[in-house]
């Protein structure tokens, strides 16, 4: 959909902002908004998710007893996250990384957060490994006034559509969790039960496992692989060179830098020891190494029987491995436990070869189909950020 622009236009004397309408005036943010300093919270945490939200550049990540402010207000980051405003109304704290702000008497508190939202942080934000944002430049930030009733009518206008928008890339991204869902599921049938349909089953004797194909063979993964913990190596950063080097250093859930030099040349699945990732399901817990790499002391290095490195590494990407987790002050999975864990597997290299290609294969749809469902994402949010732009700046005309 396309939108008119207004009659008549006039230079801002801004380079960012271009020209607005010219019956706009120009301003500053704090003819918008009066920006308050955060407060530590430690004295009034909470843990009752009842209590006032405790908010910092991140977003919510606590509770507190009291609260800083009531009512509508602009969260604006000082330090951390600093472009990512966020609207709230009711009862807070915010701590001393985010500003809040009191919405002034001739300001629309949704239009003034759709503008603060396109600031452009990079002109002020400090140049360092943690960007921030002095309470200066932000209340001083070249803003463009249109009248109240013309606010309202553009903060109307933003929410209505961006909330389609918000809608569609709901609708994309539910899609994708779907596609996962999917793969997963086909993928665990073909681990589990094979490819055959009417192949005779049997009982694996396994209460989670059921029944699988009566020619598999049950037994600990430790009859399927040789492990080779012994060579695993791990490295302080500062021994790592702090550069981008040639070969990847693998960690619990895949690659976590890269180096100058490697110790395996050879594939391998490794299986994921820190036993926080595995209670969490937060990342892949079995993946394949390919080439020439080194390998830290949290993941398991696993040689398989053959080289059908990604039946093999599917196989235990499809257990619950957080029940075999030990430890509590550093839960891991020993490569004991590991070891014991049963599961089932043709004796064919032949058939676990044709799974292989089917695991390939659904591997290679799904992700086409996610990379589209990103694209459309990606897509979408372009849009909404143009539009909004648009709309705070007075290149289109949404008074209609």
């Amino acid at each position: 959909m396309s939108f008119p622009a207004y009659p008549e236009y006039k230079g801002s004397g801004v380079e960012w902002l271009g020209d607005v309408p010219v019956h706009w005036q120009i301003g500053r943010l704090k003819h918008l908004l009066r920006i308050q300093g955060g407060q530590d919270y430690k004295e009034v945490e909470s843990v009752e998710p009842t209590s006032y939200p405790v908010i910092g550049s991140g977003g919510q990540f606590t509770y507190a007893t009291d609260y800083l402010y009531d009512g509508e207000s602009v969260l604006l980051g000082r330090k951390g996250t600093i472009d990512k405003p966020l609207y709230v109304k009711g009862k807070f704290w915010t701590v001393d990384t985010m500003f809040y702000t009191e919405v002034l008497p001739r300001a629309n508190g949704r239009y003034a957060y759709y503008a603060a939202t396109i600031i452009p942080f990079s002109l002020y934000s400090t140049n360092t490994a943690l960007p921030s944002m002095s309470q200066f430049d932000l209340a001083n930030h070249i803003q463009p006034l249109p009248s109240y009733k013309e606010q309202a009518q553009i903060a109307t206008f933003l929410d209505h559509e961006t909330a389609r928008i918000d809608a569609l890339i709901a609708e994309q991204q539910r899609l994708i969790a779907l596609l996962k869902e999917k793969r997963q599921a086909v993928i665990s049938h073909a681990v589990t039960k094979g490819l055959d349909p009417d192949a005779p089953m049997k009982d694996s004797g396994v209460e989670w496992l059921g029944e699988v194909p009566a020619h598999w063979v049950v037994a600990p993964i430790k009859m399927f692989f040789r492990f080779l913990d012994g060579r695993r190596i791990p490295l302080k950063a500062e021994d790592r060179g702090g550069r981008q080097g040639e070969f990847p250093y693998y960690g619990a859930s895949g690659v976590i830098d890269w180096i100058d030099d490697f110790i395996f040349e050879k594939d391998h699945v490794l299986v994921s020891e820190d036993g926080a990732n595995l209670l969490a399901r937060s990342s892949p817990i079995s993946f394949v190494a390919r080439g020439r790499y080194w390998v830290n002391n949290h993941a398991h290095i696993l040689e398989p029987i053959d080289d059908n490195l990604e039946y093999w590494a599917e196989v235990i990407e499809d257990l619950d491995l957080s029940i075999h987790v030990t430890g509590s002050a550093q839960p891991k999975l020993t490569s004991e436990a590991l070891g014991s864990i049963v599961v089932a597997s043709s004796p064919s290299p032949d058939e676990r070869l044709k799974i292989q290609e089917r695991i390939t294969k659904i591997d290679k749809v799904t992700k086409e189909l996610i990379k589209e469902a990103f694209d459309g994402i990606n897509l979408f949010q372009e849009r909404r950020s143009a539009l909004i732009s648009a709309a705070v700046t007075g290149k289109i005309d949404v008074r209609g």
